[in-house]
C-alpha cells in the first residue's frame, strides 16, 4: 500500500509493491532507474529506463507524463531526489513513486532483473 509522507510530493512503495503495480498496469507504469552506470550494469529493473540523477533535469522530455513513475535507485535517497525533481517539474503527486528499499531489495526477492546494458 503506497504510503504518503507529510510534504512529500510522492508515494513511498517497497520493491514487492512495485513489482505488483508493474504486474497489474505494465503498460501505464515505467519504472526509472536513477543510479550511476556501474551500479546500472550490476543489474537493475528490466524494461527500467535509466537516467542517472545528476542528468535528469536534463533528459526530463524521456520521462512520460501519462504513466505511473516508479523511481528506483539503491537505497531510496537518490531516488527520493528524482521524484522531487519530477514534482518541481510540473509531474502530478499523483504518478510520482519512490521505490525507497531500492534495487538490492528488487534482486533479492527475484523480481525480473536485467544486468549488463540488457533492457
Amino acid at each position: 500500500m503506497p504510503r504518503r509522507e507529510p510534504g512529500e510530493p510522492y508515494a513511498r512503495v517497497d520493491s514487492n509493491e512495485a513489482s505488483a503495480m508493474l504486474a497489474a498496469d505494465p503498460d501505464g507504469t515505467v519504472v526509472i532507474d536513477v543510479r550511476r552506470d556501474d551500479e546500472w550494469v550490476t543489474g537493475h529493473v528490466t524494461g527500467a529506463i535509466h537516467i542517472n540523477v545528476d542528468e535528469l533535469t536534463d533528459r526530463m522530455a524521456e520521462v512520460p507524463q501519462d504513466k505511473k513513475l516508479l523511481f528506483i535507485c539503491a537505497a531510496g535517497v537518490r531516488s527520493g531526489l528524482a521524484c522531487e525533481v519530477a514534482a518541481s517539474m510540473g509531474y502530478d503527486s499523483e504518478i510520482l513513486y519512490n521505490i525507497e528499499d531500492g534495487t538490492p531489495f528488487w534482486i533479492a526477492a527475484n523480481h525480473p532483473t536485467s544486468y549488463g546494458d540488457d533492457p
